[in-house]
């Protein structure tokens, strides 16, 4: 671990070596992830117990390499799972357990899933509906339910649970605001979620504002952040919707429930933005041809 550790201080001095140093992190804590005689079982299938030097380590690496890159889903996972203890996982389970339906989901314990959504049936619902607007939002994204990454170093188990379920839970959010999966957007969204579940991996992502192009921050500070902390904070608990009970309901109905608005469409701004850009370029070489 003393040699993990070096790498990762290398790794701040010299950002080049940033995805080598993050990837032996990685592979360290999940190949051997205790040494020594008081390592205690898994709590769970697929538990990895690490002890505290081990989870800073993990932090330090997925959370420098997600903040470089805020679409690897991996090292955003392991991050999350690295930081929400002791304290914000487990405000999020009261969350759940002081609402009846948080409660019945941590009962029940559903899995979002390709099969167990059944996407064909969603598909052939009223385009107006939670399940057409959910489906609609991945064909058009390109995404799966089933790309989610399994809870690992999370040690109590129920807490797991509820990282799993919000995990799970992230593209109905995109569905919900109708965010597309471009950075501009992930980002967006996790300062929503940010406000709403006050998971450190949530706020750190919001940094990553810093990384985009310049007309895509100043979209964010003047549009898009200040629209994910008034919703996030007055919207209702959203890791509470039971989503498997909802398909059916119309989504503004639902919007409405939640104190959600949905934000001017990115995708649709971004479409205009190029169209212009386009036609500019155009304009540039007629101009100089004619000349």
């Amino acid at each position: 671990m003393e040699v993990t550790l070096r790498r990762f201080a290398a790794a701040g001095r010299r950002a080049h070596t940033l995805r080598p140093c993050a990837t032996a992190v990685l592979s360290v804590c999940q190949s051997r992830p205790y040494s020594g005689p008081s390592r205690p079982p898994p709590n769970y299938p697929g538990h990895i117990p690490l002890n505290t030097l081990e989870k800073a380590a993990l932090a330090i690496g997925s959370g420098l390499m997600s903040l470089r890159d805020p679409r690897r889903g991996d090292l955003i996972a392991t991050f999350a799972e690295a930081t929400c203890t002791p304290f914000f996982i487990y405000r999020l389970r009261d969350a759940m357990l002081s609402s009846p339906t948080g409660r019945r989901i941590l009962r029940d314990r559903p899995r979002i899933t390709s099969t167990s959504l059944n996407l064909p049936y969603l598909r052939s619902l009223p385009p107006n509906t939670v399940g057409h607007t959910y489906i609609s939002w991945l064909d058009r994204e390109g995404v799966s339910p089933d790309t989610r990454s399994q809870v690992r170093y999370i040690d109590d188990e129920e807490c797991a649970y509820v990282m799993q379920r919000y995990r799970e839970c992230h593209d109905f959010y995109h569905a919900l605001t109708g965010l597309p999966v471009v950075r501009e957007g992930e980002v967006a969204l996790k300062a929503f979620e940010f406000a709403n579940t006050l998971l450190p991996m949530t706020g750190l992502s919001v940094f990553a504002a810093g990384t985009m192009k310049k007309k895509e921050r100043e979209r964010f500070w003047g549009i898009y952040g200040p629209w994910a902390v008034r919703n996030g904070l007055r919207a209702k608990e959203v890791i509470n919707v039971y989503w498997e009970e909802q398909l059916e309901r119309d989504v503004d109905e639902l919007r409405r429930e939640l104190g959600v608005e949905p934000p001017p469409d990115l995708r649709d701004i971004r479409k205009r933005e190029r169209e212009e850009r386009r036609r500019a370029k155009e304009a540039r070489e007629a101009v100089a041809g004619a000349a």
